[in-house]
């Protein structure tokens, strides 16, 4: 089968199509044949080198999000499985593939008014939003920053909070016309990525949900009102710099604080409640999965130039 391997870390160039043997399920495995392929912003990160100390190697197949329909089960997996589309979790890599491996228990049954791209586009960004917002601890009547929210987590974010009824949804990002997209789908207050250019917004927040991390995550900091709280979700700019604790150390009596954020903290059964749920949502209009584009699989590395040239509004999608 085919895929796409990172062969050298760093820009795009480094990725190339090869050829790779076929998997078998192994026990509590599926394999699916894919439709559709999530290309995400930890896959950048990943394919800049910038994770190096977290064991990925050159070599690394990535992607992490597939769907598409079940063409085997290993031991220990129901047979009935075989012919449904299902969305898949592969993990850190696996998924820039014809044909993917996932556990069980890292599958959702697709419902039929939902298309494999739209799968991926909301299938790992909308949990990542919906929980990052209960994990910030987001009450009714509390305001709302979303920083980086051009991308399919963003975007799902200001979504879910629009929908409950957040009275101010702030975001950032690179231009006026992404701005007016994002109140399109939600958002009352529209910033420059850095934070400025709305008179009209909050000046602090009760609630940051910071998509970009990196160097400027301090300023952002200290945008949080008192008792606010900044959960970081991604880093898609790099890591915050060492000493970013002492802005809150700094304004120690206004009760602010920090929190990272991963699905990895998440229980299986409850990422798959709420898959199916969101899946549901989104069949029914009420979430809306935004796709830049759809580009086949051998130009993974143009999807990649895309992202790094800040040039994708929701999520790229490869479809073998």
């Amino acid at each position: 089968m085919r895929a796409v391997s990172i062969r050298r870390f760093g820009d795009p160039s480094g990725m190339e199509v090869v050829e790779a043997p076929s998997p078998v399920a192994a026990p509590g495995q599926v394999v699916l044949r894919t439709e559709a392929i999530g290309v995400g912003g930890v896959d950048a990160v990943i394919r800049r080198g910038t994770l190096g100390g977290f064991g990925f190697r050159e070599g690394l197949i990535p992607g992490s999000e597939v769907a598409g329909v079940v063409t085997a089960t290993g031991d220990g997996v129901a047979a009935s499985w075989v012919g449904r589309r299902v969305w898949a979790f592969t993990g850190t890599g696996g998924g820039y593939v014809e044909e993917a491996v996932a556990q069980v228990d890292d599958i959702v049954a697709l419902p039929d008014g939902l298309t494999s791209i739209d799968a991926v586009t909301l299938g790992s960004a909308g949990p990542v939003a919906q929980f990052a917002l209960a994990h910030a601890h987001l009450a009714p009547g509390e305001s709302l920053l979303v920083r980086g929210a051009a991308g399919s987590i963003g975007i799902a974010a200001v979504e879910l909070a629009a929908r409950d009824g957040a009275p101010a949804i702030a975001v950032t990002t690179s231009s006026p016309a992404r701005g007016e997209r994002l109140r399109e789908l939600g958002a009352t207050h529209v910033l420059d990525r850095s934070g400025a250019g709305d008179a009209t917004a909050p000046a602090a927040f009760d609630v940051i949900v910071d998509i970009v991390g990196g160097e400027d995550l301090p300023l952002f900091l200290d945008r949080l009102a008192p008792n606010g709280r900044l959960v970081l979700v991604g880093a898609v700019a790099g890591f915050p710099p060492a000493d970013f604790g002492a802005h809150l150390l700094r304004s120690f009596q206004q009760s602010r604080s920090f929190a990272t954020f991963s699905l990895d903290s998440v229980p299986r059964d409850a990422l798959r409640t709420a898959r199916t749920e969101l899946f549901a949502a989104a069949t029914q209009g009420a979430l809306h999965p935004v796709v830049e584009a759809v580009l086949p699989l051998d130009q993974a590395a143009e999807a990649h130039r895309l992202m790094d040239a800040g040039r994708v509004f929701g999520r790229i999608v490869l479809t073998p």
